[in-house]
């Protein structure tokens, strides 16, 4: 078995070194961060707070009329511990009107469009107050491709995107989060009863341990298998990886020319300072 644990006071300071540099080298005046009332929309409002404080971080808060009740709740209880003025702004007026349309549209085509009307409120409200909207996306979702382009899977910057999802929950205790928002079980709360791993098939901690050693190991699915994980798991596992590759890229461009943005023309991080 791979041993996923972390240092948590050494990984929380280097993530809230990293929001902080971020957002200072680009001339920010902070982040905006969704608050979900789940675990990594509450880490990410954290160390946001942490490398921050609580006036730089903008906490928005989009329930949908379906959304489970407890979820802002907890979103509240998570404001009332950091400092921050939750922005409660319901979205069920523009997606209801929009799916007026298409009333034969399913539910995944349904949470693909909350997910970007989400993010497309809070890039309009990082634009007024010249703020960076900070990810809340793990690695674990990132390699299994459980997102939404240009919903939750785009940020400015992401001080989870290097943990698994066991390695954010260990974080998450070593700094205190509520306990309500540690004890329930992953959701992106589209529609009732949603939960993270029925809809996978598998839970965060067995995709962890595979994906470790596919990824971090660089091990072929066969070898993952000789170490006596169970071989139909790490096939589901790896064929989700092969599958989403596409969401981990930036949009191909067409080269024509002999210096292509993206390809042969990159722009260093470091110019930002």
């Amino acid at each position: 078995m791979a041993d996923l644990a972390i240092k948590p006071e050494l990984v929380a300071g280097i993530l809230r070194q990293f929001v902080r540099e971020e957002v200072l080298k680009v001339g920010a005046r902070g982040v905006v961060v969704a608050v979900s009332g789940g675990i990594d929309s509450a880490l990410s409002a954290r160390l946001g707070v942490d490398a921050l404080g609580p006036e730089a971080v903008t906490a928005v808060a989009m329930p949908y009329r379906e959304s489970e009740p407890a979820s802002l709740a907890d979103a509240q209880l998570l404001a009332r511990q950091l400092g921050l003025e939750l922005q409660v702004l319901e979205i069920t007026e523009q997606i209801d009107a929009y799916f007026r349309r298409f009333p034969e549209a399913d539910r995944a085509r349904r949470g693909n469009k909350m997910a970007r009307e989400r993010m497309s409120v809070l890039y309009d409200i990082s634009s007024t107050r010249s703020a960076l909207v900070l990810g809340t996306s793990n690695k674990s979702e990132i390699l299994l491709g459980y997102s939404t382009l240009w919903g939750d899977a785009a940020y400015a910057l992401n001080p989870l995107g290097d943990l698994y999802k066991t390695q954010v929950f260990q974080l998450a205790r070593h700094l205190g989060l509520p306990q309500p928002i540690l004890d329930k079980p992953p959701s992106a709360d589209l529609f009732p009863g949603q939960s993270d791993e029925a809809e996978l098939g598998f839970s965060y901690a067995q995709a962890d341990q595979v994906l470790f050693h596919l990824v971090d190991e660089r091990r072929s699915p066969e070898e993952v298998g000789e170490l006596g994980f169970d071989e139909g798991l790490v096939e589901r596992v790896w064929r989700r990886v092969r599958a989403s590759q596409f969401k981990r890229r930036p949009p191909l461009l067409a080269k024509l020319s002999s210096r292509s943005v993206e390809q042969d023309f990159r722009y260093p991080r470091d110019w930002g300072y």
